[in-house]
């Protein structure tokens, strides 16, 4: 019998995906209005760019362990106490800097003084700009008195709380919040899935893993042994990580949890 739900947060909760690309669109908007460029051929560009970069970096093993993405790098600030974020928080400004100015400069334009007004915009317009999806409430509050629910998310602690800042409706749901920089490891590994299980106090056949990532929820569920719910937005393949049950979209887990 289920007892207890783990539930991702960027793009399963919070449509993160949404919030850069609207945050994204808004500050090419503004660079067009502030010189001679197309905002669309901008947001070409910094989608292109700021992955390039940011493997570039020695932090990169870190952030990809801690799960930590490109474009969360371009508005986050690090400013953790755990090992790993003090060379981060280090280089995280420049980083984003040269996101603009690299951007900018494919596209033909040298310009210091707007790349720091677009690094600016950029962050003012990622923190305007929180969305959850349309059913997570409701599926939520259908489940809250049936069990215990347990937030597990990779990021860095300071970014992942100030999304649920930006979204105050969401913590009180969960009995815990585990986040993966706080735990030294990211979702897949198994270091992360059984510091959850210890929170939840319940055994591993009593837990469903809910996420919209094959490679890291569903991946790590598996390893553990877990059961899973993939939640595939966009129709892709399920390759080599093969979820318990698949749907498309949140709302569609309840009669699945219901069944199980």
């Amino acid at each position: 019998m289920l007892k207890a739900i783990f539930f991702d947060l960027d793009d399963t909760l919070l449509w993160d995906e949404k919030s850069i690309r609207i945050s994204l669109q808004e500050t090419c908007l503004y660079a067009e209005s502030q010189s001679n460029i197309k905002a669309n051929e901008l947001f070409e560009m910094v989608r292109k760019v700021a992955p390039q970069l940011y493997a570039e970096y020695d932090t990169y093993h870190f952030t990809k362990n801690i799960g930590i993405n490109p474009f969360e790098g371009l508005w986050g600030t690090f400013s953790d106490y755990e090992p790993g974020f003090k060379q981060l928080k280090e280089v995280v400004e420049d980083y984003q800097l040269r996101v603009w100015s690299v951007s900018l400069a494919k596209l033909g334009i040298i310009d210091d003084a707007l790349s720091h007004q677009l690094r600016e915009q950029f962050i003012k317009s990622r923190l305007a700009n929180p969305f959850l999806f349309d059913e997570t409430i409701t599926v939520l509050n259908e489940l809250k008195n049936h069990y215990k629910l347990l937030l597990i998310t990779n990021g860095a602690p300071s970014l992942q709380y100030t999304k649920l800042q930006l979204t105050p409706e969401l913590s009180r749901y969960f009995q815990d919040i585990v986040i993966s920089g706080s735990i030294g490891a990211g979702k897949p590994d198994s270091i992360i899935f059984e510091h959850a299980i210890k929170k939840a106090g319940v055994r591993k056949e009593e837990i469903c893993m809910v996420g919209d990532n094959l490679l890291t929820d569903i991946k790590g569920a598996n390893a553990i042994g877990i059961k899973s719910i993939w939640i595939n937005h966009h129709q892709k393949q399920q390759a080599d990580h093969q979820p318990t049950y698949e749907v498309k979209r949140l709302q569609d887990i309840l009669p699945v949890i219901e069944y199980m």
